[in-house]
């Protein structure tokens, strides 16, 4: 049932692969957090027209399947265990000197997973147009680097405890990283040197920085689902 359920998922929701980039670059639809069978991460669910559409890439995280491009398909393939086993139990309540120590707080955690939904976006479209050979500018990249500085100067705002602050480094790490590695593709463009990543559906998620991003956008997205501060190599 579960296998039926993640079919009808990738049937109404995968088609925002496909939605131009001039869509996904408007910032008038609402973004909305999916959760699947309590699986810590999360996916861009846009509303666009009145349907619902979520960002595949996310999708395939969460459920920690891999992504395949063959001719006119996108395969999602996901492991024997999201299929079969049941979903994890969720956490025990911590002890309430823990909490004070390394939990976080529910505004600083709203804004810290809004702005990985904002990162993971800018950073998703930017891979999409770079591998399938659209035309991008500084002001096209500007567009989103400006929205997750906004996003992320709101959570330093509602920062509140010393756990918030310590995840607040590693949410700027992980901005600084996006925006090192977008204003390098954007270069790279303008070069004419990002044919590589055309060639092979693999050459751009290989490189080295493009896997920083996502280990550590992967990391914050669990550690934000905790409500605990942890730490990480990955994002530093």
């Amino acid at each position: 049932m579960r296998n039926d359920l993640l079919k009808a998922l990738l049937i109404s929701w995968s088609l925002l692969f496909f939605f131009p980039i001039s869509a996904l670059a408007q910032h008038d639809h609402q973004r909305r957090i999916l959760v699947v069978d309590g699986r810590p991460g999360q996916a861009i669910v846009a509303e666009i027209g009145g349907r619902a559409y979520v960002d595949i890439a996310g999708l395939a995280e969460i459920t920690h399947g891999s992504l395949s491009f063959q001719a006119d398909r996108i395969v999602l393939s996901l492991p024997r265990s999201s299929i079969d086993s049941p979903p994890p139990e969720p956490p025990s309540e911590p002890a309430s000197s823990l909490v004070h120590g390394l939990g976080l707080s529910k505004d600083f955690t709203r804004a810290g997973i809004e702005e990985i939904a904002t990162m993971r976006e800018w950073a998703s479209t930017l891979a999409y147009a770079i591998q399938n050979g659209y035309h991008i500018t500084d002001e096209w990249a500007a567009n989103y680097r400006e929205q997750a500085a906004h996003d992320l100067r709101l959570a330093s705002r509602v920062a509140s405890t010393e756990a918030d602050r310590n995840a607040l480094q590693l949410l700027t790490n992980e901005f600084e990283a996006v925006r090192d590695w977008s204003n390098k593709l954007v270069q790279e463009r303008k070069s004419m040197d990002t044919a590589k990543y055309a060639l092979s559906a693999n050459a751009l998620r290989d490189d080295p920085m493009s896997q920083k991003i996502v280990t550590c956008g992967h990391f914050l997205a669990t550690m934000f689902g905790s409500g605990s501060f942890e730490d990480n190599p990955s994002c530093h």
